[in-house]
């Protein structure tokens, strides 16, 4: 018989998964922007793919990727009436997949958007958001419930409520902003204990920061409460000390801007300039562009040019759309002017060439040129 969560971590640490929706996107999956997870009826082999890539590296636990998975959430890209079925998929998908081995499959909620602390209202509205996706997921089949990237506390706590009365093992974490506390002003160490309090059996820190600021956070909560167990979700991107959040660091230096519609904010490592552009439509072959779809290229229309400060501008027509996307400089550095549109993307230089470029920004920005067949033309 596969032993339960809590079982396996009074023998040790477990390892875990996550970033699925960030990782899709950049497979063309997932649309920037609203990053939706629809994909699991959309391209569910995907999905399976991702899944079984995170459990052969040796994942203990697969989640059920219903992040953004409420009403609320959907009924923005217009998916309200999907709700039973993305979260019914998600598990399906996820299952299928931990058979192949000996992975729990952990149903998921996150924040709401729905959440607002001055609308009496509001509490209710969130529990109902949460009775619905666990209904779903609990008749699907869950081995525990993750409550996720929640910055308010109040919302985690509610979160914590509706996922007790499933009666499995609840995990709860918190999202730090720049600064470490909830947007109640409690810090790590009291949301812990709240959370605790509340019967959450495992509390954490997950998204937004590095490794670097994520595990002094975890710290704290392993000081204020002892005798719980604790989880630590970095996410994948370096973050400097004054601004730890990755979504809303505005750098020139390293590539980033911050985009007016609810994207993460994609960083770029030093060298790797990115071209941002309208992607308002989804291409033939029914993947959305993606922002790991690597550029290594320019035409008469897309010249970088260095500015004083060491960094890129420039102005490029998008082959697919169209439209023109340019790089902002100066006052407009990180901020997007994205106007209706809520899919404007940052694509690093690299990787498959559209139609009509070339590859020989290459040798501008330190990437290494493939190698040339001998007597091919340059």
């Amino acid at each position: 018989m596969t032993k339960g969560l809590l079982e396996r971590l009074a023998e040790g640490p477990i390892l875990g998964d996550g970033g699925y929706l960030l990782e899709l996107e950049k497979r063309g999956y997932v649309r920037g922007g609203p990053f939706t997870p629809e994909v699991s009826l959309t391209h569910p082999e995907a999905l399976v793919q991702l899944h079984r890539e995170f459990l052969q590296a040796g994942a203990d636990v697969l989640q059920a990727l219903t992040f953004y998975a409420s009403e609320e959430k959907l009924r923005t890209v217009g998916l309200g009436g999907q709700v039973d079925a993305i979260n019914r998929a998600a598990v399906e998908i996820a299952r299928s997949v931990a058979k192949e081995g000996d992975a729990l499959v952990a149903g998921n909620l996150s924040l709401t958007w729905a959440y607002d602390p001055k609308d009496p209202a509001s509490p209710d509205r969130v529990r109902a958001l949460f009775d619905r996706q666990l209904e779903v997921q609990m008749a699907a089949g869950i081995d525990f419930v993750v409550g996720e990237t929640f910055t308010w506390l109040g919302e985690a706590l509610i979160a914590a409520e509706r996922a007790k009365r499933t009666g499995l093992p609840v995990m709860i974490t918190m999202s730090y902003e720049k600064a470490p506390q909830a947007f109640e002003g409690d810090g790590p160490g009291e949301c812990a204990r709240k959370l605790v309090a509340a019967g959450v059996d495992v509390v954490g820190v997950n998204c937004l920061r590095d490794p670097k600021h994520t595990l002094p956070l975890a710290a704290e909560m392993r000081a204020a409460v002892p005798g719980a167990f604790i989880a630590t979700q970095p996410t994948a991107y370096r973050t400097p000390d004054d601004q730890p959040d990755f979504t809303s660091r505005p750098n020139s230096r390293s590539g980033s801007i911050r985009c007016s519609s609810p994207a993460p904010t994609w960083r770029r490592t030093r060298g790797t300039p990115a071209i941002r552009v309208s992607a308002t439509s989804a291409p033939a072959a029914g993947r959305w562009p993606s922002t790991s779809a690597r550029w290594r290229a320019r035409s008469a229309s897309c010249r970088p040019t260095t500015t004083a400060r060491g960094s890129r501008d420039t102005t490029s027509r998008c082959p697919r759309t169209s439209t023109t996307g340019t790089r902002p400089t100066g006052s407009d550095r990180g901020r997007c002017r994205t106007g209706a549109d809520p899919h404007r993307r940052l694509l690093p230089l690299g990787g498959d060439l559209p139609a009509g470029m070339r590859a020989d920004l290459l040798p501008r920005v330190g990437l290494r040129r493939p190698r040339r067949a001998a007597g091919a033309p340059r």
